[in-house]
């Protein structure tokens, strides 16, 4: 997940679909008129994996965080501790601490772990950041992280995002920084190192550290533009033939009630032509993306919200196959752990569960989806 991610997002009228309508006629009107049937969960209605990005620390320290992890989700991604800066903090040591937390948390709980992430162009250690070495000394640096990591959590981590947001809107790889004015580096050392072909040596050799682990390439945007959709395809399907070791494609899905539903449909009609698992990596859906310091939650923005949620699980429950649904993962738990408020500073609702962690009538909206699809009803 990138932090400066969206500045060029067009800001499109929202129009709703026929199906969304219909989702928040049905779904969120009767969840508002009725009582939760609070015993059941999301793990226990999903017919795909549910997960969350989790934070180590509020899961430590937040019983009521916890509880909803605990309860509520089957699957879990660890939002940054195993990021470089947060696994490689210096040269000489990594630290596996705090992600260790969560594998053990994931095991002691039967929960799926889905490791973010071996190499992005983000979240790097100054150490990195100033490292100096010909184009072998880059080579073995990158090897080492990865199959270091990698082997550390053979047989605990299931899969992986290898390579993290390695193309820019226009479809081309990221290199060198676009505007270095803006103090934002959106290029890529590991282009600018070790060339173009770095993202498939990273997937060799995260294979090669541990062969049964699932290899995933996660990015976003994909569902307003078309460029970075086709560079992707394209990847694949030069990765398929050379045989680069890839099974899964993530559409981190980081959208706001404005977001053109076209494009959704579209993106996830790529993937799942090309045969991979596919994940919705980060989902969360901003109902204040011109950071409007007046807003109020309103019922209005809550509907919606409600309808592009009830639009994307459906989308994805029908037009991925089964056996491509890696399932559905939230960017978080609850509003406010959300990287939204904290990145842009602005008043912003987007996950299922409130400041407090209760579940918000968009919950609602998702269980009375998952559960129509899981009884055949889509």
């Amino acid at each position: 997940m990138g932090k400066f991610k969206y500045a060029g997002i067009k800001r499109s009228l929202f129009t709703a679909t026929k199906l969304s309508l219909l989702f928040a006629a049905l779904f969120i009107i009767a969840a508002a008129g009725g009582s939760r049937q609070t015993q059941r969960t999301l793990q226990s209605t999903s017919p795909f994996p549910i997960g969350a990005a989790i934070d180590p620390g509020l899961l430590q320290h937040n019983p009521a965080y916890r509880h909803v992890v605990e309860t509520e989700f089957n699957s879990i991604t660890a939002e940054n501790v195993l990021k470089w800066a947060g696994v490689h903090p210096v040269a000489d040591r990594f630290d596996f601490t705090k992600g260790d937390i969560l594998v053990a948390f994931a095991q002691d709980h039967n929960k799926r772990f889905h490791g973010h992430n071996l190499c992005w162009y983000q979240y790097n250690p100054a150490w990195l950041r100033s490292f100096n070495g010909d184009s072998l000394a880059w080579e073995q640096l990158f090897k080492t992280h990865i199959q270091t990591v990698v082997a550390h959590y053979k047989g605990k981590i299931e899969s992986w995002d290898v390579v993290n947001e390695a193309f820019h809107e226009d479809g081309t790889l990221r290199v060198e920084d676009t505007n270095p004015a803006d103090n934002n580096d959106d290029g890529c050392i590991w282009a600018r190192h070790l060339g173009k072909d770095y993202i498939a040596r990273a997937f060799e050799y995260a294979h090669e550290a541990d062969p049964n682990a699932l290899l995933f390439y996660n990015d976003y945007n994909e569902e307003i533009s078309p460029a970075k959709l086709q560079a992707i395809i394209n990847m694949v399907k030069d990765f398929k033939h050379r045989h680069i070791p890839i099974n899964g494609l993530g559409l981190q899905m980081h959208i706001n009630i404005n977001t053109p539903q076209a494009g959704i449909t579209e993106a996830m009609r790529q993937f799942a032509a090309t045969g991979l698992q596919v994940h919705i990596a980060e989902l969360d859906i901003s109902v204040n993306p011109k950071s409007d310091t007046a807003i109020t939650y309103s019922t209005d923005l809550q509907n919606r919200q409600a309808g592009m949620f009830a639009f994307v699980v459906h989308q994805y429950a029908t037009l991925i196959p089964k056996k491509q649904q890696y399932g559905i993962t939230t960017w978080n738990v609850g509003d406010a752990d959300s990287w939204i408020r904290h990145t842009y500073r602005r008043k912003d609702w987007p996950l299922l569960f409130d400041d407090n962690y209760a579940p918000k009538p968009v919950y609602d909206t998702v269980m009375n989806v998952l559960t129509a699809v899981k009884a055949g009803r889509r």
